[in-house]
């Protein structure tokens, strides 16, 4: 293939990925029934900065490799954007090569997992506990002890070193 083609290739496949963190490829809001912290949509995209809500209100998926927090090293905490519920120890990070924040463990109750079956995929959406907020998706083909991976979106959280 020549390397016009492939370019016009590769460019085609980086818009339709940058729909993703747009909203047109996510879900739609999820329900807050139930949850601690309580806002209605129109109260969310005021609280939150646009990509915040895009992720943790309407489910998108921000671009790989976008997030300072794929690269944080320091020890600390990692709380949802939305409610600043401790959802990650910095212990649990590691580095999945796959461009977002990666964890081998969430902090004990502090996240919920429901069926995403979007995009034609089956997978285990993770949701903050407190405010219902999307953080990312957890997969089985993590490190040792669990087996886990969760695969998070680094515009859902904030860190809070040590």
């Amino acid at each position: 293939m020549d390397r016009a083609r492939r370019r016009i290739l590769h460019l085609a496949g980086q818009s339709a990925f940058l729909l993703i963190p747009l909203g047109i490829a996510g879900c739609a809001s999820q329900s807050q029934q139930g949850y601690q912290i309580v806002h209605t949509d129109a109260e969310w995209s005021k609280i939150l900065t646009h990509g915040q809500y895009l992720v943790l209100r309407q489910r998108a998926t921000e671009p790989a490799f976008s997030s300072p927090l794929d690269h944080e090293k320091r020890d600390g905490v990692y709380d949802c954007a939305g409610c600043d519920q401790p959802v990650f120890s910095s212990r649990t990070k590691f580095d999945s090569h796959t461009g977002w924040p990666s964890f081998w463990a969430a902090i004990d109750k502090a996240t919920d997992t429901n069926r995403d079956t979007t995009f034609g995929m089956v997978r285990d959406a993770v949701e903050c506990h407190r405010c219902g907020g999307h953080l990312g998706h957890v997969f089985d083909d993590g490190p040792k002890p669990t087996g886990l991976r969760y695969c998070m979106n680094g515009v859902a959280m904030t860190f809070k070193p040590a």
